[in-house]
């Protein structure tokens, strides 16, 4: 319990910072205020949901082969790589370090019997509904950089097209509302994963 209290601590100062670095460098939020939003949408988040932890507790790896000792592990795995990651300012996911962790725990805790590890299953027609590290990692992480580029360009040809003719003060004004709401909306997401 104690790990998994660090491993949280941990999580939140190594991932927050990006939920409010847009507000704090355009002088659109102060860093105490960020700070503040950041803290109450984090932890209204993690009231709320649970879907990394859906995600890790079954269809990854063999449950066999799981103890105490192999999730002490994984949370150990994942603060480790955190801290350095942090250190060296490297971007790196929480979720997925603990999800390595996991995988590199089980893996020993089976003897090095890679079969201990899901790589996929089930035949569902929507790939997104089957277990395994495929279906709930790889693709997910490979197919979700390129979903957001293009969204993201999306969304800016549109605000171009649409804020073109606006007066500066007034685009401020509004982006500046906009970045707090997008920065609690990342705070909330953040505290539910």
């Amino acid at each position: 319990l104690f790990a998994a209290l660090v491993f949280e601590y941990i999580n939140g100062f190594h991932d927050t910072a990006n939920s409010i670095a847009m507000g704090v460098s355009t002088k659109a939020l102060t860093p105490r205020v960020a700070i503040a939003i950041a803290a109450a949408t984090n932890l209204a988040g993690a009231l709320y949901g649970t879907a990394v932890a859906k995600t890790i507790t079954k269809g990854l790896v063999d449950a066999e082969f799981v103890t105490t000792n192999t999730i002490l592990c994984a949370l150990m795995g994942g603060i480790v790589w955190n801290l350095i990651t942090w250190w060296f300012g490297l971007p790196s996911s929480s979720s997925h370090a603990l999800i390595g962790g996991l995988c590199g725990a089980t893996l020993a805790s089976a003897g090095g019997r890679w079969s201990a590890i899901i790589w996929t299953s089930g035949h569902d027609a929507h790939w997104w509904n089957n277990a395994g590290l495929l279906n709930k990692v790889v693709l997910p992480m490979v197919i979700s950089p390129m979903l957001g580029l293009t969204a993201g360009m999306l969304v800016m040809g549109f605000l171009y097209a649409v804020l073109r003719s606006w007066r500066p003060g007034t685009v401020n004004r509004s982006f500046r509302l906009l970045q707090m709401f997008s920065g609690s909306y990342m705070g909330f997401s953040h505290g539910s994963n």
